[in-house]
Parts: structure tokens; C-alpha cells; sequence
């Protein structure tokens, strides 16, 4: 039982992978002019689906498929155009298969007013094209197969047949062919396509009625097949069956045979050997051994060898690594202790274990990193469902699906982009006619972007809706008691009123919004993953939501900082420049305020130690450090430390999961003498203390 269900997952992550391939294939086919090779292989995608839900006995699931797979067999054929009234239902049938695959794999009930519907729609493109694959009649299949030998099989071809073009075919199905719900006829007619074909059923190989068994098919077919294509093209034909049955091909002619590799196979049954000169040569292929069957990609050029890991094990790896960085820094101080430090042969070792490490760890790094593609690919649907739910006309660009993040983030971004995605086509975008009446296609834009940029990830999410109303905004936070009347908010504070808890601006419940959760829940969960979110906007041009995250969730680069006596890791990415107190640039504001004059720009300097309540009075600056800092929403301050002894990479720990919450402090470390040191958070000290400085600053620039 135990390796049946490991069967069945392996099964269901195969799924996943087809699901991907035919969501890409159905948006390439929604572009004019694509690839007749992308059409089979959405096809292929859905009937390796099929094929493997009927083994499992997934009957729901294969009924789906087999009516989907119909049409995409028309659209493949020709006999259906890949129209705008066609490709919507495509993919709305796409994401009916993914809910019927994700409820077999949990065992829960599927959507069955939804499936009927989308059966139904199928059901009338299969009429309309007059194909009647599901009537099932067995009707006699007439075939020419040319002469026939005494034994009941092909008879050789003549010398003008066999020096030219094409393959004979053996091929005898297995059990497990018929319980995978393929179908050899079908087989046999996809042979027949490419182009003139003679097939014989081996007669001696049926068993008599009494003897016949499910468990143990007797039917074998001999074929000659004479075409001008490929072996890749009729091997293709029995790619999703090739485990589950005697196959043999070989070239007639000798010209499209390839070099034989590997050990010498068994040499054909007679019922396809041949004496005569031209078959001679070629080694017929030995039939693959029984593997895992997944979707051929629908881009050229073959993938590298994978191997599926679980995720624990990873983390397990990751978290030694981890360990082995602490190791290395507690050495680094017993040599340093021990006043070896001077050693050159003890330096050199000791870099060298450094560099080791870090090599390591950007290895496991890279094993941990996915693509966003799989996420990006999931919001098409988000926004084909808003679109529905709102009226309105939405068009999505991804741009860098390729970029990067550490496995652990890839799942937990799902939720938060889809609340923006949701966001933008709800309050963003306008409806058809305002649109028009501003000069804009009837049809918005959503486009989600991502990039590494300064040692992070940025993802956007940006629209070219009428941007954020901010009068209306402020005055829906008035009503609901979140800012009080009055108070004077730049443009930006009133932006970030989006993010407080229980805001929002539909009057009206929808099934996108007016429930007073959305974009908060986005920030929260940004922020547990330790990035930003930001927003920019411009009326009447529209919004972007810009989301900022570490490369990953285990290892920075740190720098190892003084603070009254203790000792603190600043994130270097955030360090711009360092410098002591010169009084030619330092600004006395308000009680007791400090501005920096940096490069054109008066820059508020916080004390850190008052921050964090570790003095009561502010230090002198000519005791201490400035040490610039830029926040990823582009705000600059420089933080008042005493000093600067090193800078090294440190393995982050979740406060919140050992201790708790503190403002200021993202995490937390283990240095190399085995103490905790807490990890700064540049972003919020900035943002909490920015309002104090703001205007004064402001003044003082006006009075130059």
C-alpha cells in the first residue's frame, strides 16, 4: 500500500508539471501564427493526465480529460480554429483540470456544477465539428494490407519498397497499456497519418474465447509504415506507451536507422524479420525500461538529468551549512584569542575553510532556488477570474519569470500577489467606458515583473488604471476612524493608508473585495517573509505595487557593528558609506533633532542606542560612527553607532519563532563566541523615526 501511495504522489507531481506545460502551450496558442508543435504537445499533456488518472481509477478526473482531449484533438487536426470564442474555454477547462487533479490529490469533492458546465461547452464544440469519437460503435475496420504470407503475417516488400522511405513497426500492448485508457486503434490511425500504412493483427496470437484473461492481452500487430519522416515523429506516436508494451522499429532502407548504442538487443520476433539486403544493417532499438512518464517540454533542446529531493532534506543540508558558518566564525575567534591570528599558514588555512564554506552554501543556495514562473503562471488565472467577476476587458504581461527566489518563498508570494493582482483589476483598472473616454484601449494592462536588484528580489505589480483616488482614500480613513480629520499627510502617507487594517474602499461585498482584508494582509505577509512593499502611483496613469525580498531566507552579509557594549549585525546591502562626524556637515534641528548635509541631501541621524533603549541621552557624534543607510523604499538616514570591527556572513534565526516581535530588529544571529546578536532592520528604524525629521528638515532646506 505504502508504494502505491508513493506511486500516486509521484503520479500527482507529474501532474503539475503537465498542468504548467498546457498552461503555457493554451497562452502561446492565444498568440497568432504559433507552432503547430505547440498544439500536440497541449494535447500529449492532457492525455498523459488521462492515461495516468485511469490507472489510479480517477474516474471524474479521466471523463474531463477525455472530453478536453477530444476538442484539442480537433484544434490539432484542423478542424477547429483556435478563435477567440474557442481559447477562452480552453483555458477555463485548463484550470477545471487543475481543480480536478488538486481534489483527487486531497481526496475532497471536486466543483460538479462547474465540470457539468465546462462539459457541457465541450460537448457542443465536439458537435459542431461533427466528431463522433464518443459514440462508441464497434464497427469492422477495413484495411488493405497488401499480400499476405502462408503465416498469417506482411509479406516482404518489393526490392522498390524496401529501398525506400519508412519503418516496419512491431508492436504488442500490455495490460497495463488498456488500464492507462489508451487505445491502440488510435494509435494505429495516428501511424496512418503520416502516411501510407499496411497493418496485420498476428491471428495466431489470439487466444480462444475460454482462454482468454484481462490480465494477459494476446494482441500483436505487424505494420509497414512508408513515409518521408523522421523516426522521432513515429517514435513520438508511442511516447506515452512505450512502457507498457513490445516495441520494435526499425528503418527500411537503412537511412533513418541511427548508430545502435549501448548492448545489442534481442533480434525481432519473425513476424517482421527481413532477409533482404536493405534491412540487413539496421539494429532494431531495445524498448526503453519502465520510468515515470512526464510532459516533453514545449521549447526545444533536451533538459539535464533531475532527481526529486524532498524539501526536509534540504533544509537539513541548509541548516548544517548554517552551522558550519557559526564553526568557522567560533574558530576564526579561538585563533584570533589565541594570538595566532599573524600566522600566515593559519590565515591561509582559515580562508581557505572561509571561502570552502561559502562555496557550499552558495551550492545548497542554488539547489533551494526556483524560478517564479510557476507563481506568475498561477496569476493568469487570478486575473482570467477577476476579469469575470468584474466585466472587464484584462490583459496580463509576466516579465523575468526566470528570476530566482529560495524555495520557501515561491508557495507563500501565491496569496500576496494574488490579493494585488485582485487589487489592481478591481480598484485599479477602469471600466470599458471610462477607459474609452480617457483615451485608453477598452482593454487594461497588468503587468508582474521581477528582478534581482542589489542583492534582492523586486517584484512589481503595476496597472494602467486611474492611479489611487487620494482625496477619496483619505476620506473613507477619516469615516472609519483609522487617520484623524485634519492631520497633514503627504502623498505618500495617504498611499500607505491602503495597508491599514480594515480599510477598503467598496462600499458594496464583492467576491474580490469590500470585506475590509486585502492589501493589509499583503504587508504582514511581506513582512514575515523579511521584504518591503511599496507603493507609486500617478493619476490617471495608474499604480505599482513594488515588492522588495532577500535572496534568501537562511544566510546575509552582515556587518558586525558596536552598540553600548553590544554587539549588532547591520545588513550591508542596506550600508551605503560610513563616516565620522565632521561639524562643517552636521545640522542642529528643532529640541535636539541632527541632520547630515550627504551629497545635496539633509539626512536625519538616529541614534541607535537610544532606539533601542540602551542610554537615555543621545551620544556625542564625535564619538561615534555614521553609517549611511538606503530603505528599499528609497529613503536615506545615517545611523549613529560606535563603532565598526568586522564584516562577515551570518546565519539568520527567526526572533519571532524562539522569542517574539521587536521593533527595529529583523532576527537574530549566533556569533563565533556562541552569543546571540540581533539583526537590525534599517526599513522600520527609518520609517518609525522619518516623521520626526520630516518637516523640520523641510524647513531648514527652505531657509537654506
Amino acid at each position: 500500500m505504502a508504494d502505491m501511495d508513493e506511486i500516486q504522489e509521484m503520479f500527482f507531481d507529474e501532474c503539475d508539471e503537465l498542468l504548467e506545460g498546457l498552461a503555457t502551450g493554451l497562452r502561446q496558442m492565444d498568440e497568432p501564427g504559433h507552432d503547430k508543435e505547440t498544439v500536440h504537445a497541449v494535447f500529449r499533456a492532457v492525455h498523459s493526465i488521462k492515461g495516468g488518472a485511469a490507472a489510479f481509477g480517477l474516474s471524474d478526473l479521466v471523463t474531463f480529460a477525455h472530453r478536453f482531449e477530444t476538442v484539442l484533438d480537433l484544434l490539432r487536426s484542423d478542424k477547429l480554429e483556435a478563435a477567440a470564442g474557442v481559447m477562452p474555454i480552453m483555458h477555463r477547462s485548463s484550470d477545471c483540470l487543475a481543480d480536478l487533479v488538486a481534489a483527487a490529490r486531497q481526496s475532497s469533492e471536486p466543483d460538479h456544477d462547474r465540470r457539468e458546465t465546462l462539459l457541457a461547452e465541450l460537448d457542443q464544440i465536439i458537435a459542431a465539428n461533427g466528431d463522433g469519437e464518443d459514440d462508441l460503435v464497434f464497427t469492422p475496420l477495413a484495411i488493405d494490407i497488401g499480400p499476405v504470407d502462408p503465416g498469417g503475417h506482411l509479406a516482404e516488400p518489393d526490392a522498390g519498397t524496401a529501398s525506400g522511405t519508412g519503418f516496419r513497426i512491431h508492436f504488442m500492448p500490455d495490460a497495463d497499456l488498456y488500464r492507462s485508457g489508451n487505445d491502440p486503434a488510435a494509435l494505429l490511425h495516428a501511424l496512418a497519418k503520416l502516411g501510407e500504412i499496411e497493418v496485420m493483427l498476428d491471428a495466431e496470437m489470439v487466444a480462444p474465447l475460454e482462454d482468454w484473461s484481462e490480465d494477459q492481452p494476446q494482441l500483436k500487430w505487424d505494420v509497414l509504415l512508408q513515409t518521408d519522416e523522421a523516426r522521432e515523429e513515429v517514435e513520438a506516436i508511442f511516447e506515452f506507451v512505450e512502457d507498457c508494451c513490445d516495441l520494435r522499429i526499425v528503418a527500411l532502407g537503412g537511412g533513418q536507422e541511427p548508430p545502435p548504442s549501448g548492448p545489442e538487443p534481442d533480434p525481432l520476433p519473425p513476424a517482421i524479420e527481413d532477409s533482404s539486403p536493405a534491412e540487413a544493417s539496421p539494429v532494431p532499438e531495445p524498448a526503453p525500461p519502465p520510468r515515470p512518464r512526464a510532459a516533453p517540454p514545449a521549447e526545444s533542446g533536451q533538459p539535464g538529468a533531475t532527481i526529486r529531493v524532498s524539501l526536509d532534506r534540504v533544509d537539513r543540508l541548509m541548516n548544517m551549512i548554517g552551522e558550519l558558518v557559526i564553526k568557522e566564525a567560533m574558530l576564526s575567534q579561538v585563533i584570533q584569542t589565541a594570538g595566532m591570528s599573524e600566522d600566515p599558514d593559519v590565515v591561509a588555512g582559515l580562508d581557505s575553510i572561509r571561502q570552502l564554506a561559502g562555496d557550499i552554501q552558495e551550492s545548497v543556495m542554488a539547489i533551494r532556488a526556483q524560478p517564479l514562473k510557476l507563481v506568475f503562471q498561477r496569476m493568469h488565472r487570478i486575473v482570467r477570474e477577476a476579469a469575470d467577476a468584474t466585466g472587464k476587458q484584462v490583459r496580463l504581461v509576466t516579465i523575468g519569470e526566470q528570476t530566482e527566489v529560495d524555495k520557501t518563498m515561491v508557495e507563500r508570494l501565491i496569496d500576496p500577489l494574488t490579493h494585488m493582482i485582485r487589487n489592481s483589476v478591481d480598484h485599479g483598472l477602469e471600466d470599458a467606458e471610462t477607459r474609452r473616454e480617457r483615451g485608453k484601449p477598452e482593454e487594461g494592462t497588468i503587468t508582474l515583473s521581477a528582478a534581482h536588484r542589489s542583492g534582492r528580489v523586486q517584484i512589481e505589480v503595476s496597472d494602467d488604471g486611474g492611479g489611487i483616488n487620494r482625496p477619496k482614500v483619505r476620506e473613507i480613513a477619516e469615516e472609519k476612524g483609522l487617520v484623524a480629520p485634519g492631520v497633514a499627510l503627504s502623498p505618500g502617507e495617504i498611499d500607505q493608508l491602503l495597508f491599514m487594517p480594515g480599510f477598503s474602499s467598496k462600499e458594496e461585498v464583492s467576491a474580490l473585495s469590500g470585506r475590509g482584508v486585502g492589501l493589509d494582509v499583503v504587508r504582514r505577509e511581506i513582512m514575515d517573509l523579511g521584504g518591503r512593499v511599496m507603493i507609486h502611483s500617478v493619476e490617471a496613469e495608474g499604480t505599482t505595487f513594488s515588492i522588495a525580498l532577500p535572496l534568501t531566507l537562511a544566510v546575509l552579509e552582515g556587518m558586525l557593528i558596536q552598540l553600548c557594549g553590544q554587539t549588532m549585525v547591520l545588513p550591508i546591502n542596506s550600508v551605503q558609506e560610513t563616516m565620522r562626524a565632521n561639524p562643517s556637515i552636521l545640522h542642529g534641528v528643532g529640541q535636539g533633532g541632527r541632520l547630515l548635509s550627504n551629497r545635496g541631501d539633509l539626512l536625519p541621524i538616529i541614534d541607535l542606542g537610544c532606539v533601542f533603549g540602551l542610554r537615555d541621552e543621545a551620544a556625542p557624534l564625535e564619538e561615534g560612527v555614521l553609517v549611511v543607510v538606503e530603505t528599499d523604499s528609497q529613503k536615506r538616514a545615517a545611523l549613529l553607532i560606535d563603532g565598526i570591527f568586522d564584516q562577515r556572513q551570518v546565519v539568520i534565526k527567526s526572533l519571532e519563532e524562539n522569542y517574539g516581535q521587536v521593533p527595529g530588529v529583523s532576527a537574530a544571529t549566533i556569533l563565533g563566541d556562541g552569543k546571540i546578536a540581533l539583526i537590525v532592520d534599517p526599513e522600520a528604524i527609518v520609517m518609525s523615526s522619518s516623521n520626526d525629521y520630516a518637516r523640520p528638515a523641510m524647513a531648514l532646506a527652505a531657509n537654506g
